[in-house]
């Protein structure tokens, strides 16, 4: 009777031992290659700890590719391509000049401000100074001279006159000018018309 009960315990032990767990019922079913023979039926060998090491190396060198990929398209990558080419003679380019005062102020005078003070932004709607305080003390000085308008009588203004008298003057804001060896004075140059944009050159 305990013969017969201590064989059938053991055959219980075998029959169990050797019913496959999830992880290799898994790793068969699984179409990762090298990952059933890392967990193979029955006991571990040196063959199952190689390809556990093969399988780790190669997602390793996975993950650092990814990385280092990832960290490339991160770091937005542009190419420039530049094509040279030779000429034996090269055309005047299109050069704008820009003045951020669009008007001289030192050409201003009490009749202009009377009628144009407020389109450039140096007296209100009632002719007086906006802000006094934020002026310098030599502008101030200088506005407050021209727009004492007490007993004045404003003579006719035209806006054609008064651009060309206030605007620049491309002789006084073009001081030096060579191409291909030549110095070009500012009366070989084409400008654009000055009622439009008394205080922008464009030579060509």
């Amino acid at each position: 009777m305990d013969l017969k009960e201590s064989c059938g315990s053991q055959g219980s032990q075998e029959s169990s031992s050797l019913r496959p767990t999830s992880w290799q019922a898994f790793a068969h079913s699984s179409t990762l290659h090298g990952l059933r023979f890392i967990f193979p039926y029955g006991q571990p060998s040196a063959r199952r700890f190689l390809w556990a090491a093969a399988l780790l190396s190669c997602l390793g060198l996975l993950a650092l590719e990814s990385a280092e990929r990832l960290a490339y398209f991160l770091s937005y990558p542009h190419v420039t391509s530049v094509d040279a080419v030779v000429s034996s003679s090269l055309v005047f380019p299109a050069v704008t000049i820009c003045n951020l005062n669009a008007y001289r102020f030192s050409r201003l005078t009490r009749n202009d401000l009377y009628h144009a003070g407020e389109l450039m932004a140096l007296l209100d709607v009632h002719l007086q100074i906006p802000q006094p305080h934020l002026a310098e003390p030599d502008v101030l000085a200088f506005l407050q001279e021209k727009a004492n308008f007490t007993k004045y009588k404003p003579t006719p203004f035209s806006m054609r006159e008064f651009i060309e008298r206030v605007g620049h003057d491309l002789k006084e804001m073009m001081l030096y000018c060579r191409y291909q060896g030549q110095e070009l004075k500012c009366s070989v140059f084409c400008c654009t018309e000055k009622m439009k944009m008394p205080f922008m050159f464009q030579l060509y």
